[in-house]
């Protein structure tokens, strides 16, 4: 990952723009999950490297805009970069780092350029599903299945297809692995926002729901909950919460297994995802990590 990141201060560099240059010594890359894959899958290519570089550029630039949309004031245990700057900063960051790579993305083979491209699109999407959705109490499981799977699967399963062209191996194994890693993937985080305390998190526990996001284990809660409780939880919904009700939520979860049963659909996912690809044990290995993590 370290020469990812060197490629990725090079594209930076580029720019030969000292304010943009301050900007992006604010952002943290954590776990570059994306760049994992495509390092399992192609270690021997020398675009390699490269394509990680633009594939950490959109993934960075889509969580600079995703921070302005939510008003997150944290990221990855730090102050948000707009938060630090202003809103401006950020979304023109995000839209340099998404140029710098489209850029960089045109000098690749016309199937990656169209796959990393419609990933964006499906990306773009899947914000504009999150903002609606979270607009009032959700409880449709499928509308959160979509939105996950566009917001967030499609990048990973992008980079991992991504790969598989670069070795020429039948790209489809690796799309369906990286979309069922990345809908896994999602679900974790998920869970932890509600289970891990802010230590852990960098930010409040159930943060989600005060942005207006009602994830899985909220949905299998409501599912289950009585009418009067059922109206308790929406009165909830995108409320700075107190102690006490954070308490009554993780009570009833508790009580109706919402975060077991949650935690059993992510391990559904993560043993699909190898069904193409049963003898691959990096891909096995980076899986194992995702789901048994505690942030």
């Amino acid at each position: 990952m370290q020469k990812v990141i060197a490629c990725i201060k090079d594209l930076i560099a580029e720019f030969k723009n000292p304010f943009l240059e301050e900007l992006f010594s604010h952002i943290s890359h954590g776990k570059m999950l994306r760049s994992q894959l495509v390092m399992a899958i192609a270690p021997q290519k020398k675009e390699s490297v490269l394509l990680c570089s633009v594939i950490e550029l959109i993934q960075l630039a889509s969580l600079l805009h995703d921070d302005v949309i939510d008003e997150s004031q944290m990221r990855r245990g730090k102050r948000s970069l707009h938060y630090q700057f202003d809103n401006k900063s950020a979304i023109m960051l995000g839209d340099a780092l998404y140029s710098k790579a489209f850029y960089h993305l045109s000098f690749f083979s016309p199937e990656i350029a169209r796959s990393l491209s419609d990933a964006v699109c499906r990306l773009s999407s899947g914000e504009i599903y999150d903002v609606f959705l979270s607009k009032q109490f959700n409880s449709s499981i499928s509308q959160y299945f979509l939105m996950i799977e566009e917001k967030t699967a499609s990048l990973i399963a992008s980079s991992a297809e991504c790969a598989g062209i670069l070795i020429g191996e039948e790209q489809k194994s690796y799309f369906h692995y990286g979309k069922c890693l990345g809908m896994a993937f999602q679900i974790i985080d998920d869970i932890l926002d509600i289970t891990q305390p802010q230590e852990i998190l960098g930010k409040p526990a159930m943060s989600d729901f005060k942005e207006g996001k009602v994830t899985l284990p909220y949905l299998l809660l409501f599912e289950r909950l009585s009418n009067d409780e059922k109206k308790q939880l929406q009165a909830l919904f995108k409320k700075e919460l107190k102690q006490e009700e954070k308490d009554w939520i993780f009570q009833k979860m508790q009580e109706h297994q919402s975060i077991e049963l949650s935690q059993a659909k992510a391990l559904e996912f993560a043993n699909d995802a190898l069904r193409f690809l049963p003898n691959h044990p990096q891909l096995k290995q980076i899986i194992d990590s995702m789901i048994y993590r505690s942030f």
